[in-house]
């Protein structure tokens, strides 16, 4: 490929690009021409499917600039990535598959609160075609691979979005997330990825993959980040039947970890990546309350994912393109989707009453902790390596990722080091739905990062303590 680039490269963060659009060093048109130029200059790396046109971005950049009020928008002039499976008005959706694009007509709510709060649209991003898979190499585009170079695969299906932040050339992308596809790319590009509680961001605009499971991710350098947005693009929307409030902001507690017994990871053989985490862990545990927790409940249920009748759903949105333009679809994809044509109405609610026991085990663990922590991969693959077996390695790289929706679980992707022969090593971090704030805590803590609790303005900050 030429683009060895052996680690991620994070370019400025949203604040670092606010305060230099409010003091007068940058402005969102500097900022455009710098991000077009980055873009660029890599060429078809397979990061963006299209992106807005150079004359195009600096005359959006010049419209933010002469809104009345705008350098007290949340996000002025803040260059951004969306997947394409995410409707921008006037701008093509493709999914990665050129003969099932249209072109939207509306934005999606979640793209637009960006776009209110003063946001610069750059482009669409490259994903695993229909969102299906997590390495990023089913795409019929150019395949991208990892910035930690070694022909590493990019993992998906937000390959493009997690790209384009460990590039530097946006400092956040929006993502999705079924079944890990906005954790594992992020861990193999050395960046956070945050997928939120499901529903707290609007999937209105999304092209389905698992409607009852989707949700909209975020890719970011840190989590400071990650936090400006969230508040962003957080918020009830009743056009989406899986709406649902955000819930409460972290007050400050100790944070409990979760930690599974060593014997109930699993690193497929990959020592230096085992060595990795259990040295992670180490530290972690002189840091924080640990609470051992197994593992065996979560796994239970990711089983269900792709080895039960959800791989179905997806056919509600993609079964009559399955029928009418099987060539269109790529091969793994589409024997993927015609797997879902042989489970019945009884397989379906057999594997309901199954998730619900799985839901009550799980519901009495968080009793007894916050956060549960995990590897977020237990080990890496080449391009060539997942081309010769593609379901295999796209279920390794799904081990710890595909029960979080199901289970209904927000999850962080927290970039924690290198292994020893310089590959990604990234922690994940899982909460019950609706404490968003609190896991979020717990990364700022990882990387170090200084954060304070949103109060209303008739209290007083505070710093969080871990």
């Amino acid at each position: 490929m030429g683009f060895e680039v052996h680690g991620p490269s994070i370019g400025p963060s949203v604040a670092e690009i606010l305060a230099s659009h409010a003091g007068g060093t940058g402005s969102p048109s500097k900022t455009a021409a710098r991000v077009a130029d980055a873009i660029a200059a890599r060429g078809d790396d397979g990061t963006w499917l299209s992106t807005v046109a150079r004359e195009d971005l600096l005359a959006a950049a010049a419209d933010i600039e002469s809104r009345p009020g705008a350098r007290m928008l949340p996000l002025y002039g803040v260059p951004f990535g969306v997947k394409d499976s995410i409707d921008v008005a006037g701008v093509p959706t493709t999914l990665s598959c050129p003969d099932y694009s249209y072109v939207a007509e509306r934005t999606a709510p979640a793209v637009q609160r960006l776009l209110d709060a003063g946001a610069l649209y750059v482009g669409k991003t490259n994903l695993d075609q229909f969102a299906t898979g997590l390495n990023g190499t089913r795409t019929p585009y150019t395949v991208p691979r990892s910035v930690y170079g070694g022909e590493m695969i990019s993992g998906g299906s937000s390959s493009g979005s997690a790209l384009a932040v460990a590039l530097g050339q946006v400092p956040f992308a929006v993502a999705t997330d079924t079944a890990g596809s906005g954790r594992v790319p992020a861990a193999l590009n050395g960046v956070v990825g945050f997928k939120p509680s499901r529903g707290v961001i609007s999937t209105v605009g999304l092209v389905p993959a698992c409607k009852s499971l989707d949700c909209i991710s975020l890719m970011a350098g840190c989590i400071a980040d990650i936090d400006t947005v969230f508040d962003v693009m957080s918020g009830r929307d009743d056009d989406d039947p899986w709406s649902r409030a955000r819930g409460a902001r972290h007050d400050g507690h100790p944070i409990r970890v979760g930690l599974p017994p060593v014997d109930d990871l699993e690193f497929f053989g990959d020592d230096a990546m085992r060595a990795a985490h259990l040295s992670f862990r180490e530290q972690l545990s002189r840091q924080v309350s640990v609470v051992e927790v197994s593992l065996e409940p979560f796994l239970a249920a990711g089983e269900l994912l792709y080895q039960g009748p959800w791989v179905a759903e997806r056919l509600v949105e993609f079964g009559d393109f399955l029928a009418s333009h099987p060539d269109s679809i790529h091969p793994v994809v589409r024997d993927i989707f015609r797997g879902g044509l042989d489970y019945t109405a009884v397989d379906a609610f057999a594997a309901l009453q199954r998730l619900a026991e799985l839901k009550a085990h799980v519901a009495r663990v968080w009793q007894t902790m916050d956060v549960l922590v995990l590897p977020t991969i237990g080990t890496t693959f080449t391009v060539e390596q997942v081309l010769a077996r593609p379901i295999e390695a796209n279920t390794v790289l799904g081990h710890y990722t595909h029960f979080g929706n199901l289970l209904d679980l927000l999850g962080i992707a927290v970039p924690v080091g290198t292994t020893t022969d310089g590959r990604p090593h990234s922690a994940m971090l899982l909460g019950n739905a609706g404490s968003d704030d609190t896991a979020l805590a717990l990364a700022a803590h990882l990387l170090d990062e200084p954060r304070t609790v949103a109060q209303p303005p008739s209290t007083t900050r505070h710093k969080e303590q871990v």
